[in-house]
């Protein structure tokens, strides 16, 4: 792969100059973009040539001849000029720093790839991007680097969360590291680090999760916008959601579907594999609803044994059946005025499924061995995943019931389906994990797409318990493709290693084994300046070899992890 310093350098401007201005930025004003009509009612819209460096386009003037008369034309020409406009309306990436070769370095490759750059040193900044474009949501990510006046990084993100709070963050090497006490919010804003120069699927990996990221926090700005008073609400329960992220067709149509019956009383089916997260539609449902005050009462149908199962949701009297030595309330009345959720309605028998049916109908219910009706006031979600309609074939099923749940259907796509939404979902699983202070974890480009190609036959559920296990086996590390267990390795280790393109001479390395005797000079030694230096080359090499992750250093050097830190603070040694 090229290097960048490797480009020519080209004729770009300086960032005190002007800001190159886009077609539809050329423009003086929206007399330009009027269409003129000659004699014969040709429609023309000649915009001004503009002059983009390092090369110049030169746009033909778009021409339509209509045989229209004069309204028409004009009405034409309006539109036209209309469509024009917005066509013309660009995403861009902002670039600040103040090292002027990595920043016109960046300009090139960005503008190679096709995603125009404002560059700018990093000194009002945030007048120079507005100047660049109507809008902070035109651009899509910033890359951040060095600064004039070495301001820390946590200060420099605090003033982009000020300017956008919804713009991702890169920060190039050597500008400084994200610590874990930082608040969550300018945490997450740093999707990435490159280093430079950056690799080519390194950089197209960064600007995909950039995109996903600003379409993320769009979208979430937006609802809260809609719902302001919900989301208030909702805030005390929001970690409960963590697997509706996401950003695919499915899953947006899923919240649509959502949206449109949370605050209807009707009676909803959910339908999914195992582990896609059918309970966390429901408890959104009731949150998202009039009855989000009361009860929310969760009832695993396939968990309870049939005995037992009607006296679990109606109740019963003292002295109904044997060790009944009280009276107690069913699931039905502790939902009171709430929302009952049936789990793996699939599971229940055929008896129960005829009482069931008839509390949906009457909305009352009598508690076993008692004689007294009570009328109830819950609103009913079903969930199973099963094919109901395959079990009323076989008849396992009652066809009236099903048709009774089956108001309103709700289908929750399978992690296989929306695939795109995985990088999105790990970090949300890792944060979850940081929030309840049981470790972090972060994983590579090549570990991502390796888990996009994995077929999840447990899907939510089974990749955040991988989430888990992986945070447990690597703490605070990075994983790779060969970090992951076999079973989820679905690419080959090699795309993970980087190339160097310098010419390095020759070193002839010797490896020296623990039994080897060494030649003592003949001029002598200095006892304990030699294994000194011998202790801290070798500590620096099992950090290195283990990435800076100190437990794994450890390990490698058979010692104790807090003698390591404490020799590691004596030598004044960083991880690697």
């Amino acid at each position: 792969m090229n290097n960048i310093g490797k480009f020519p350098r080209l004729n770009l401007p300086n960032d005190s100059e002007q800001p190159t201005s886009s077609l539809a930025e050329s423009f003086q004003s929206v007399q330009d973009c009027v269409p003129t009509l000659d004699t014969q009612l040709s429609l023309k819209i000649t915009p001004p040539s503009v002059a983009r460096t390092p090369f110049s386009i030169q746009q033909e003037p778009v021409q339509l001849v209509p045989p229209y008369n004069n309204n028409s034309a004009l009405k034409a020409a309006h539109n036209a000029a209309k469509v024009f406009r917005s066509m013309w309306r660009e995403i861009k990436v902002l670039v600040i720093d103040a090292d002027t070769d990595r920043r016109h370095d960046l300009k090139v490759v960005l503008d190679f790839l096709g995603e125009p750059a404002v560059i700018t040193d990093g000194q009002n900044w945030q007048k120079y991007a507005e100047l660049s474009s109507d809008s902070s949501q035109d651009y899509i990510a910033i890359l951040l680097g060095a600064s004039h006046t070495n301001e820390k990084l946590l200060t420099r993100l605090q003033e982009i969360r000020e300017w956008d709070n919804g713009i991702p963050v890169v920060i190039m090497d050597g500008i400084g590291v994200v610590e874990d006490d930082w608040e969550s919010a300018l945490r997450h804003m740093v999707i990435a680090k490159l280093d430079t120069p950056p690799k080519y699927s390194k950089l197209l990996d960064t600007l995909h999760r950039a995109e996903r990221y600003r379409e993320a926090m769009a979208l979430r700005q937006k609802q809260s916008l809609q719902h302001p008073q919900s989301q208030l609400q909702q805030r005390r329960p929001l970690h409960l959601f963590r697997s509706l992220v996401g950003t695919s067709r499915e899953i947006q149509a899923v919240r649509e579907m959502m949206s449109q019956v949370a605050d209807k009383d009707v009676t909803v089916l959910i339908t999914g594999e195992s582990g896609t997260g059918k309970e966390v539609v429901a408890r959104n449902l009731h949150y998202n609803s009039d009855r989000k005050d009361k009860p929310f009462v969760p009832v695993n149908c396939g968990a309870i044994p049939a005995e037992l199962l009607e006296s679990e949701l109606f109740g019963h009297e003292k002295g109904a059946f044997t060790g009944a030595i009280s009276a107690r309330a069913g699931r039905f009345e502790m939902a009171e005025g709430g929302t009952l959720f049936l789990d793996e309605i699939g599971d229940m028998p055929l008896n129960m499924q005829v009482k069931i049916l008839r509390v949906l109908q009457e909305r009352c219910i009598e508690r076993v061995g008692g004689n007294k009706t009570i009328a109830i006031n819950v609103r009913i979600i079903t969930a199973t995943h099963r094919n109901l309609e395959q079990m009323i074939e076989a008849e396992t099923f009652r066809e009236d019931l099903f048709y009774r749940l089956n108001v309103f259907p709700i289908e929750v796509p399978s992690l296989r389906e929306r695939q795109e939404d995985i990088p999105l979902l790990a970090n949300e699983l890792v944060a979850r994990l940081e929030k309840e202070n049981r470790g972090s974890i972060r994983f590579n480009s090549g570990a991502i797409m390796s888990l996009c190609k994995h077929t999840w036959a447990g899907n939510v559920r089974e990749m955040a318990n991988l989430v888990e296990r992986m945070a447990i086996m690597h703490p605070y590390g990075v994983v790779g493709v060969k970090d992951l267990p076999a079973k989820y390795r679905h690419v080959d280790f090699s795309e993970e290693e980087f190339e160097v393109d310098i010419d390095l001479p020759e070193v002839q390395t010797t490896v020296v084994g623990i039994h080897d005797t060494t030649l003592l000079p003949e001029e002598g030694i200095d006892l304990k300046d030699y294994l000194t230096g011998l202790e801290r080359n070798l500590i620096q090499q099992a950090l290195n070899d283990a990435g800076g992750v100190v437990a794994r250093a450890a390990d490698r050097l058979s010692i104790r992890r807090t003698t390591l830190v404490e020799k590691m603070r004596k030598y004044d040694l960083q991880r690697g």
